[in-house]
């Protein structure tokens, strides 16, 4: 009988090996791919929160922020589209080029695209170092997104193709890691640069982005190739090799032969984005675009894109709301070890169901917090000191839960569960669909904020309510399983094991 709720005991084939210094140094590289999505999300809002910059290029936002604080409305000082356009329009130039990551993903290799990765978003961060105009951000930011879309489709793959299958989930949440640790670093360097006189300090916020795509370019120069992609572009014999080196082991036929017959599989499928449309693959299909969907309307990035913006517009001060957002940084990077430490020890359901019971009841405390001190109307005044610590303790805890389910999840999950023949596929939906709303997040957030005041913290809990009640009932267990033996937790769970056929398995 298939297990209800998602549950599903594997006991399929197992494979020797070991986890090497040799896979955990790649790993450890590859990872750093994360760097750079996470320094743009921190940064972003950290430069927009800062004076000489909205006095630079958006004008009427900094005419309004710096008006008397009694006919001030609070929820609605930084409401601009063309600010909330600098930020969001690196999203859909992700979500571009994520889908032709898919095919040089497919044809070339996952190196490839982390190389493309880092030198777009090199490029884009010398033009915003730079910028004297609007246009040159807007620009800027495209080439970020172009950047963000390739390494977004290339490093989670990349992890889950590496890591062995008992230790795939602490791994590959290392590309979350990266993801906090570059949201970190931006926040303390916005906290630093605000302070330089003369208010060039936002070039250097957005001229910095450079290190981190540095970092990921030659990275993707000195790692090795996955074995999965040797075998899929032709190159069998250096495959073994490669899997024998990082197996640790002599002995690997038993993952190698599942290596090749996935790809023998995945050979004869000539349109792989038509493939995905196929009944066997529509759990794979919903997974791919539900998990990002949901993952944006937890709200994280109204924390994470807006930190400084946010602090600022609920009474915080400059200097304060940097810091505030400084301190959620080094809470989503402590909280994501937690993630790296239980996801192959307790599974991925406990962290996803745990954590949206605990980000919506912070999310109700955070709203309530808000309404009591504000009202509906956004009456101006800073707020107490004790109130601050407490909305910011608030907003810690729920960054926390994020960063041990929904953040790395959202990214290990949809990596692992596609069969080889459409991976590259499936990642660039995941991809696609996860940079589609978060561009919408980020584009119409201060308007939200304007108009739903503090019901925009009502209104993604209620959207946490809703996933969490989603993830029980149709997520499968997806811990201690072989990648390409991912077939099993399918045909074990009670709703998706009807879209498979007998004769349609693709069992290695």
């Amino acid at each position: 009988m298939p297990a209800v709720g998602g549950i599903v005991s594997y006991n399929g084939r197992e494979y020797p090996g070991n986890l090497t210094p040799f896979v955990l140094g790649t790993c450890i590289v590859a990872a750093m791919g994360g760097l750079i999505f996470g320094y743009d999300i921190g940064i972003s809002g950290g430069v927009t929160s800062m004076p000489s910059f909205l006095k630079e290029f958006f004008h009427s936002v900094y005419l309004t922020q710096q008006e008397e604080s009694s006919v001030k409305n609070e929820y609605c000082q930084y409401n601009s589209e063309t600010l909330t356009l600098f930020t969001s329009s690196l999203y859909l130039a992700a979500l571009a080029s994520s889908l032709v990551a898919s095919t040089i993903t497919r044809r070339f290799g996952r190196r490839l695209s982390m190389l493309f990765g880092g030198v777009l978003f090199c490029a884009g961060a010398l033009i915003n170092g730079f910028a004297k105009a609007v246009w040159m951000l807007i620009l800027g930011r495209i080439l970020l997104g172009f950047g963000i879309g390739f390494a977004n489709q290339s490093v989670p793959l990349y992890l889950s193709e590496m890591a062995p299958y008992k230790y795939r989930g602490a791994l590959n949440i290392g590309f979350q890691l990266s993801i906090c640790i570059g949201i970190l670093v931006a926040n303390i360097l916005n906290y630093f640069f605000a302070k330089i006189k003369g208010g060039w300090g936002w070039r250097l916020s957005l001229g910095g982005a450079m290190v981190p795509a540095l970092i990921i370019t030659v990275g993707s120069l000195v790692l090795t190739e996955t074995p999965n992609s040797m075998i899929e572009r032709g190159q069998r014999d250096e495959a073994r090799k490669k899997l024998q080196r990082i197996r640790g082991i002599e002995n690997v036929d038993d993952e190698f032969d599942d290596l090749v017959a996935a790809s023998e599989t995945s050979k004869m499928v000539e349109h792989p984005w038509q493939n995905l449309l196929q009944r066997k693959y529509r759990p794979h299909l919903t997974i791919a675009v539900l998990i990002p969907f949901f993952q944006q309307l937890t709200g994280i990035n109204v924390i994470m894109f807006y930190a400084p913006v946010l602090f600022n517009s609920i009474g915080f001060g400059t200097d304060a709301s940097l810091m505030s957002a400084v301190i959620t940084g080094v809470v989503n990077v402590l909280a994501t070890g937690v993630s790296i430490y239980g996801v192959d020890k307790w599974g991925r359901r406990f962290l996803f169901l745990e954590g949206g019971v605990q980000m919506f009841v912070c999310q109700l405390a955070v709203g309530i917090s808000i309404w009591s001190k504000f009202g509906v109307e956004g009456d101006p005044g800073l707020l107490p000191k004790w109130y601050s610590i407490v909305v910011v303790l608030l907003i810690c805890i729920y960054v926390a839960a994020f960063a041990w389910s929904w953040g790395p999840l959202g990214w290990l999950v949809p990596s692992e569960i596609f069969p080889l023949e459409i991976r590259s596929a499936a990642q660039s939906v995941n991809v696609s669909v996860n940079m589609i709303f978060t561009f919408l997040i980020a584009q119409v957030f201060l308007n939200m904020l304007c108009h739903m005041k503090f019901g925009l913290f009502f209104f993604f809990a209620f959207w946490v309510v809703v996933m969490t009640i989603f993830v029980y009932f149709f997520l499968p267990e997806t811990k201690g399983v072989p990648i390409e033996e991912m077939i099993h937790v399918w045909k074990g769970h009670w709703y998706w094991s009807r879209f498979l056929d007998d004769g349609e398995d693709n069992l290695p």
